[in-house]
Parts: C-alpha cells; structure tokens; sequence
C-alpha cells in the first residue's frame, strides 16, 4: 500500500513515469525469455485489486465557462480490475480487460480490448499489453447532468506473474499508462482547450489471482532406439543410436547406454557395441534420456534388439516348401516337396510334417495333405531341416481350402420365380391393425414367392428382395407415406413368417409420388392375357376406381449378381377377393337391391 501512496505523492510527469517503467519490463522479460516454454492455456481470467492515479484535471463545477476553475481529480484507491484472455499461441493473445476505480465521489470505469504478448517460464510469467476502448469519468466537482463523461481511451503496460499451479498464477504487480481524452464543452469555452478537451495522462496499479485452462497437453518425452545393423557376427561392432523427442529444446539432456551383450561405450545419442568373446544369442542395449532441469516428465528410456551369430561354418540349414496345388475345394489331395540345403555343405534331412488342420502323411522330403472334411480357409504345412552338426531350420507352406461350388441354378425354379406385385384394400393395413390388410390370393403369391426364393438361395446366396409400397392419391400425403410403410412392413413380415431370411428383405415407400397414371392402367388392362375383350370395356369404363386399386400395391424385385428383376404390375381382376380389393362395387350392389320396404300398419281391429 506505501508504494501506491508514494505513487500519489511524488510529483512527476506521467509520461515520465511511464516510459522507465516499460523499459524495464521490457530489460526482465528479455532476461526471462531464454526459459519460456512453449506450451500454453488456452483462455486465462484475472481478477484483483486495482489502484488509479487518473491524471487529468477537468474544469470544477459552478464556474464560469469563460473562466473556468480547473479541477484536479484525485487518486482513487477504491477498485477492482478483470481481464480475459484468448490465446492464439505460447505468446500472443486477444484480451479484454474491464477496469472500476471509486472513492471521494469520483468514479472512472475503464473497458479495453487489444493484443497481449507474454513470455511463460517455469518459475514466472511476463506480459505487456496494449489496449484500446472506452473511458468513464464521473466527477464530484460535476454534479449536474453532464457531469458522467465517456472519452475514447488507450492502455499500455505490463506486469509479472508467479504460477503457483497449472491453472493458477499471482499476478505480483501490474503497471500500466491510462490515456483518455474527454470533452467538456458545457464547463469550459473554447479559449481554454486544456480544459475543454482534457487528457488524462494517468497509472494505474494492478495485483491478483490469475485463473488458466484449456490449451494442449505437455507431451510426454519419448525416445526411440535404433540398431545398425541388428544381426552380427561375433566380434564385429554394432552402432546403436537413439532420437529423443518432446523435452525442452532448450534444455540439454544427457544420455545413459547400457547392454548385456558385449562392451557398451555411449556418447550422447551414439554407443558403440564390442562383441568380442560374446557368446551367439540375441541382446538388447539400452538408453537413458534424462533432463535434469525438468521437475517431472524429465526422462524417457527405449531399447533395441540384436543377434549375434555364431562364427562360420556353423550356419543353419535352409528350407522351403512347396505345395500342389496351392488351393482346391476339400476331398482333395495335395503334394508337398521341401528343398534344404546348408551353406556349410553338411548333410541335412528332412523330417516332423504338421499341418494346423489335417493329416499330413510322408516322410523326407515329399509328403502329402489329406484335405477330406476340412472347413474353408488357410492351412499351413510345415517341417523341419537338421544338419549333420544338429542345426535346424524351418520351412512352411500355405494352402487354400475354397468353398465348394454352388449348386446350379434351377432353370425351372428360375423360369417359375415369377414376381407379382401384392394389392391392398383401400386404406389397409390400419395403424391400429398394422398385420391386417392382406387378403388370402395375395398371401398365396407371397406364400409361392418365399418357397420358390428360400431355394433361389441356395443357388445365388447374394440374392435379397426389394420391397416397394404405394399408396392413391386420395390423402393427405403424411397419411399416404405412412400407409405405404405398413404396406411394406407387412409383406416383409409375411415373407419373414414364411422362413425368408429378413436381412435379405429391402424396404422403401413411395406414398404417392410414384402413382401409375391413367394411360398406365389403360396399357395393363389391354396386355393382361386373362381378361375377355367384355371384362376390358368394363375395367376401362372404370378407369378411375381402377387406376385407385392399381396404385394400393407393394412391387417387389429380385437382385441378384448380375440380374434384376421387377414384379409384374397387373391388377388380380380375375382373382376371388377382386372386389375388395377394388373396392366401391359393395356399395353399388346396395344401391341396386335399395332399402327394405316399410310395412304397413296392421288395420284395427
């Protein structure tokens, strides 16, 4: 608080107060910039005390604005300071700082956007800022009307924070410049422009909590092992060499090697490997990276493998095989031969067949694989080569069992599966009765279609069924698109009830945006066989009613490799239930018959 007070009491230029204090934020945050790190929060929030030494004298109140009385606004040691911060990067960010300062009657409120830079260290942060926006000054020497006066404004300054966790930092101090301009022309004329348009010239004085989150999270430090080359012989050198990533680049991280297969020699990212006098078998070397300045995640360790072989001539035979042929369907047999030679041109044989699944008979150098009963999919024959010297070496093979053949297609089946499209009742099913609507001769057809389709399997198994439900216009179209769906779900539950498969049972519904016109139903009825020239007139002569029915169908179409094929749309007319599904004829015949006629009174008696 005595630093604040002094601040108030020493009488000196704010320029000049100003000035040595951004030169020597700028001398300590260079001198701190060599540790920064590099990772950041995303958006950090201050929130503390703030002190203001406005710096501006404005005209008093009551005076003459010909002569006005100029005012000095004093400090305000009453306040509270916010900032938040957008961070772009490790360095720059967008901030949005809002200011409030009181006490004798004067209030001044300051709100501020602009560009913030700051360096982050492990130990401390630095930060300078520059801020443009909106001024507030409320004076006691001016309680009238126009007393309250906004003014643009800038801030320039910085400060200094110490982090005491991840999300959590104490801002030690924060020194900024206040400019303002404000424009009193009610108090003062223009003969006095210093207090007609007055400049504020102020320091304001920060300190507070700084809250952070967001931003990526520290990667952990690795390292990654590499060995050239990774097969030796005894008494030739191995170079090992190892790539750390994620320490701080500004850091000098030291390296530790060590190994238990010959004489480890490591400096920093290289070692050298000595295997004289090694036995053969395989070894593994080993490096420490280690950042002594770091606190926590500061080592990272990784390891590499190597063989060492014996000397010549003690090689190990080698082996192939081969198998004929490569794949075939079961029942049959296929012929093995190995090849094994050794390098140091020993004797060697060929011995221990074995197959993953099946009998493998023979010995030496041929055998065979009896491939009856086994399941599809890959096999794998292998032996084993020994030399004179007891060296061995191994070879394997890969055979294909295929699936059998499909059986051919039926040609009477195939000409047989004819499809026809399924018809309605108008309005059916209902959604109260979604498994009702199917009349029995269309449940015959679907009946013949799943018994004919469930062996059509058999042959084309990547066959599946389309379903296609339609619906008349007559309807709203909501109504429509929802009773062409359970048009479609009940010929597929049919279908499912009667053993087809359901996930070869496709289903779409049109509503009515796919309707047979007029001419459409017209070309049916001339092309269907089973109608006499008598029973077209009369279909015709009720085109309307019978383009309605036409339209109440589920369409169906096969799909199959290669082939595609669309249900006949050809109205049942000759079928049982044929009026129902053309509907409107019942009401025809009660015309026709008309009501019961009344009785007569009986005469009295």
């Amino acid at each position: 608080m005595e630093a604040f007070v002094l601040i108030n009491r020493i009488s000196i230029p704010r320029k000049a107060l100003f000035v040595p204090l951004t030169v020597l934020m700028a001398v300590v945050v260079s001198c701190a910039a060599f540790a920064q790190r590099d990772t950041n929060p995303k958006w950090d929030i201050f929130v503390g005390y703030q002190y203001l030494h406005p710096g501006i004298t404005i005209p008093g109140a009551f005076s003459d604005p010909n002569n006005p009385t100029p005012f000095s606004v004093p400090d305000m040691t009453k306040g509270i300071g916010s900032a938040v911060t957008y961070d772009f990067d490790p360095h720059w960010g967008a901030e949005f700082d809002v200011g409030q300062n009181w006490g004798s009657g004067n209030d001044a409120t300051t709100v501020s956007v602009g560009p913030r830079f700051m360096w982050r260290s492990e130990f401390s942060n630095f930060f300078l800022h520059s801020l443009f926006g909106l001024n507030r000054l409320s004076a006691s020497q001016l309680n009238q009307p126009n007393s309250v006066n906004n003014g643009i404004g800038m801030i320039l300054g910085g400060g200094m924070e110490l982090p005491l966790t991840k999300s959590l930092a104490f801002r030690i101090f924060q020194v900024d410049y206040v400019w303002a301009r404000q424009h009193y022309p009610d108090y003062a004329s223009e003969s006095f422009p210093a207090l007609r348009r007055p400049s504020a010239e102020g320091v304001r004085l920060r300190t507070g909590l700084t809250f952070s989150w967001g931003g990526a999270a520290e990667a952990v430090p690795a390292a990654s092992c590499y060995m050239q080359p990774t097969e030796v012989m005894v008494g030739e050198p191995i170079t090992a060499t190892v790539t750390a990533s994620n320490f701080n680049p500004k850091h000098a991280v030291t390296y530790n090697w060590s190994g238990n297969g010959g004489q480890v020699t490591g400096k920093d990212t290289t070692a050298t490997i000595d295997t004289n006098n090694v036995a053969p078998g395989s070894y593994a070397v080993t490096a420490h990276a280690t950042d002594a300045k770091a606190k926590k995640n500061n080592q990272a360790s990784c390891t590499a493998n190597y063989t060492v072989k014996p000397l010549p001539p003690k090689n190990p035979p080698t082996m192939s095989l081969s198998a004929s042929p490569t794949s075939l369907v079961p029942g049959g047999t296929v012929n093995l031969s190995a090849s094994c030679t050794s390098p140091d041109g020993v004797s060697v044989s060929v011995a221990n067949w074995t197959s993953t699944v099946g009998a493998v008979s023979g010995n030496g150098n041929s055998a065979s694989l009896n491939t009856a009963g086994l399941a599809p999919g890959p096999v794998t024959v292998s032996a084993t080569c020994t030399d004179s010297r007891g060296l061995t070496g191994q070879g394997s093979t890969q055979i294909s069992i295929e699936n059998p053949p499909p059986p051919p297609v039926n040609k009477a089946l195939e000409a047989r599966l004819a499809l026809h499209s399924v018809y309605f009742p108008t309005a059916q099913p209902t959604a109260k009765e979604p498994n009702g609507g199917l009349l029995a001769t269309q449940q015959k057809i679907l009946i013949n279609l799943a018994t004919d389709f469930k062996k059509y399997l058999e042959a084309k198994p990547d066959a599946h069924l389309t379903l296609e439900g339609h619906a008349d216009q007559r309807g709203s179209p909501a109504f429509n698109q929802a009773l062409s769906e359970r048009r479609v779900a009940r010929v597929k539950s049919f279908l499912v009830e009667q053993g087809v498969p359901e996930a070869d049972i496709e289903t779409k519904a049109f509503g009515v945006t796919q309707n047979l016109t007029t001419d459409q139903v017209k070309q049916s009825i001339e092309q269907n066989p089973d109608l006499s020239t008598e029973e077209r007139k009369r279909a015709v002569a009720r085109i309307d009613v019978i383009r309605l029915a036409s339209n109440r169908r589920v369409d169906v179409t096969l799909n199959a490799a290669g082939q595609t094929e669309r249900s006949v749309q050809q109205f049942p007319f000759n079928s049982t239930d044929a009026l129902s599904l053309i509907g409107g004829r019942e009401s025809e015949a009660r015309k026709k018959t008309g009501k019961p006629a009344p009785r007569k009174p009986a005469k009295k008696q």
